[in-house]
């Protein structure tokens, strides 16, 4: 049994972040920001990042290393020094300098704060203190730029210590959290209980909640904290598995509505009209998605598939099968162009077939909306393919029977759910043509069926793709040149120019659309595409490309999904470090789709590190599954695809890109409990059953 609001109420834990000393109704508001509501969940913020300064550097050994290093950043260190002098000073309105002359015994140097007049009481000739800082080169002289500062009073706080560095938003201090987290600490000491039965820690050798928590705000070593860590990750990883194999047997309890009828003539007549024989990959995903169909309970099945793996054939024969059953088909698009390109492919295919199909966007006019709504309602409608619009109030079904969903990661699982709310129990087909990584498939899916679209169809060409320095921008124009004038297109993909200071995408691709007119391909017939367009200048546009009226589409991310210019031969990504990888894939996606050679050209600088080898990756290899893996390791799971918007907790201790391992166990230990306790009902399993609901609440079928 869940615990109960008087129970909820008397745990320290659950109470607001408010009942910690130093905190009132403004901090209260920053604290949320990063999702701490109560006193579990300062508990429970995970730090970024320790600071070693376990270890002493003197200030002779930092001195010569920043020597060697020849003006390179320093990595911050732990120095014991004395003060010698002091001096203070303004050298313009804003700014106030503290200047400390200290030494250790092997060499002397000059320490530096900005703007920290409350550091001057600390700094008194010949006192003893601990800096934490890194050495900086000013007017070429080393100067140590000194974080933080604490005396050497025999107990220091943080000397000697890993220190957390916490995440912070505007208006926290890592001094502020770090004292908040004390006093959570504090207020919590001996009420922490432990969500994992102790036979289950006693199996792992895990250790307590509390003692990991404790270890993790205050680690006294590297071992100790990737213990705690790993206790931790296993715990949201075992809680998030529980969750999502409640959601998956809850599904499975649910029976169709309707019965699909056997695959009939318009299935056999859709198949021999395709100009091209179905890959073995579409084959047998189209056999998992009949089996589907002929079982009780509704279909929930994400197909996941490299760009041009033919997932639009797919959905289409899965989508007539709901329609020679008597039933209606939705398929929703997270943007305009994609919506309306399925429906130019699809509607045709299945139109030719005697199948009533419609498009519904936000551009639909209003005389043609009421009329697609009245058709749907009245079951004169089959198909109806659309953006967000298909979500809106008013619109209603007759017989929905299946819900295709592309690009299914941009949605949030609370907008799926609200179309497949339209219907009594219909099935759901969710596409991406970003491949997931399969942990992240494991954790976002793990309440789905997943089929995969692992082979290209015939006379797919390979995208050739290079990285360029901007340097050598020159040469990359000129060899566009030369496409165009053979006949080819071309697609130009810029960022938003200082997106940071608020420019837009239409400044973006204005912008640089008129420096290839002046510069780079002067007499070339180019156009700007961007988002922020009007429906009907948008699809001017995009007509006249398709068109080859138009030779070269400037245009943002807008194109990333949804264009197909069988002519079109070469995409240059202008700032090409500026994209993920996965996003830049999907990019290149774009060419290579006709019978022509083509060509992917990243252009960016070389700054070494994740950008660099994210550039390298895409130059090495076309596996979209592969990319993703990459993907995961470079960026993390955090920005390569939202949790929160799938309606699953974020996950603050594991990461997935280092934690497989982990999450399998998580699984099989998850199998193994709800297999032995369906609904978690023993004693020992009630923090867990508590904890679950806390995190999923009704999506598992029980409140907390």
């Amino acid at each position: 049994m869940a615990e109960s609001p008087h129970q909820l109420a008397a745990s320290p834990l659950h109470l607001p972040v408010l009942a910690l000393p130093g905190v009132g109704p403004s901090r209260a508001a920053r604290l949320a920001a990063l999702g701490v509501a109560t006193v579990g969940d300062m508990l429970r913020l995970a730090p970024r990042r320790y600071e070693d300064r376990t270890h002493v550097t003197p200030l002779a050994e930092a001195l010569h290393q920043a020597a060697a290093a020849a003006g390179e950043p320093a990595e911050p260190a732990l120095f014991r020094v004395q003060v010698h002098a002091v001096t203070s000073r303004r050298p313009r309105p804003g700014l106030a300098l503290l200047l400390a002359r200290v030494a250790d015994g092997s060499a002397a140097i000059e320490a530096v704060w900005f703007n920290q007049p409350h550091i001057q009481r600390l700094l008194r000739p010949g006192a003893w203190l601990y800096l934490f800082g890194r050495l900086q080169w000013s007017r070429g002289r080393p100067q140590l730029a000194a974080a933080e500062v604490e005396p050497d009073d025999g107990s220091p706080a943080l000397a000697g210590r890993l220190v957390p560095v916490y995440p912070l938003t505007a208006g926290l201090t890592q001094r502020a959290v770090r004292m908040l987290v004390r006093a959570a600490l504090t207020r919590a000491a001996g009420r922490i209980e432990d969500p994992l039965p102790g036979d289950l820690r006693e199996h792992l050798g895990l250790p307590h909640a509390a003692a990991a928590l404790h270890t993790l705000h205050d680690p006294p070593d590297a071992a100790a904290l990737a213990g705690a860590r790993r206790r931790l990750a296993f715990e949201e990883l075992l809680l998030l598995q529980i969750g999502l194999g409640l959601r998956r047997r809850s599904r499975e309890s649910v029976r169709r509505a309707f019965r699909y009828a056997p695959a009939g003539e318009s299935s056999r007549a859709f198949r021999a009209a395709l100009p091209f024989a179905l890959t073995g990959a579409q084959s047998r995903v189209l056999r998992e998605i009949e089996a589907d169909l002929q079982r009780a309970r509704p279909m929930y099945r994400l197909l996941q598939g490299d760009v041009g793996s033919g997932k639009t054939v797919v959905a289409a024969a899965a989508l007539l099968r709901a329609i020679e059953s008597g039933r209606q088909a939705a398929l929703m698009a997270p943007t305009e162009i994609l919506a309306e390109q399925h429906y130019a492919r699809i509607g045709p295919w299945l139109g030719a077939l005697g199948a009533r199909v419609r498009l519904l966007t936000g551009r639909t006019g209003a005389a043609q909306r009421r009329q697609i709504l009245s058709e749907l309602a009245s079951a004169g409608v089959d198909l109806v393919v659309g953006t967000h619009a298909l979500i809106q109030d008013g619109v209603e079904f007759a017989a929905l029977g299946l819900v295709v969903t592309d690009e299914q990661h941009r949605f949030g699982v609370r907008q799926r759910d609200t179309l497949v709310g339209k219907g009594e129990r219909p099935d759901v087909l969710a596409m991406t043509a970003t491949p997931i990584p399969r942990t992240l498939a494991f954790t976002l899916y793990g309440d789905l069926d997943v089929s995969a679209l692992d082979e290209m169809p015939p006379g797919r060409r390979p995208v050739r793709t290079h990285w360029r320095e901007p340097e050598r921008r020159g040469g990359v124009y000129e060899f566009v040149g030369k496409e165009l004038a053979a006949g080819r297109q071309a697609f130009v993909v810029c960022p938003m120019v200082n997106a940071e200071e608020g420019d837009d995408e239409l400044a973006a691709v204005t912008e640089w659309s008129q420096e290839l007119r002046k510069k780079w391909l002067p007499g070339a017939r180019i156009a700007p595409l961007h988002g922020r367009m009007p429906g009907a200048e948008k699809d001017r546009v995009m007509r006249a490309f398709a068109a080859a009226e138009i030779q070269c589409l400037v245009a943002t991310t807008v194109i990333e999904v949804g264009i197909d210019v069988p002519n079109a031969s070469v995409m240059v990504i202008e700032g090409a470090d500026r994209f993920g990888l996965a996003q830049l894939h999907q990019l290149r996606g774009r060419v290579g789709r006709g019978p022509y050679a083509s060509w992917c050209v990243l252009i960016a600088p070389d700054r070494g590190g994740p950008v660099t080898e994210r550039l390298r990756t895409l130059e090495r290899t076309q596996d979209g599954f592969a990319i993703a893996e990459a993907d995961l390791k470079l960026r993390g799971p955090g920005e390569l695809l939202g949790l929160r918007q799938h309606g699953l907790p974020e996950l603050q201790f594991a990461d997935l890109s280092a934690d497989l391992h982990l999450l399998t166990q998580a699984r099989d230990v998850a199998a193994q409990l709800l297999a032995g306790d369906p609904r978690l009902r023993a004693p020992e399993h009630q923090g867990i059953r508590t904890a679950v609901g806390r995190l999923f609440g009704d999506v598992v079928g029980w409140e907390a």
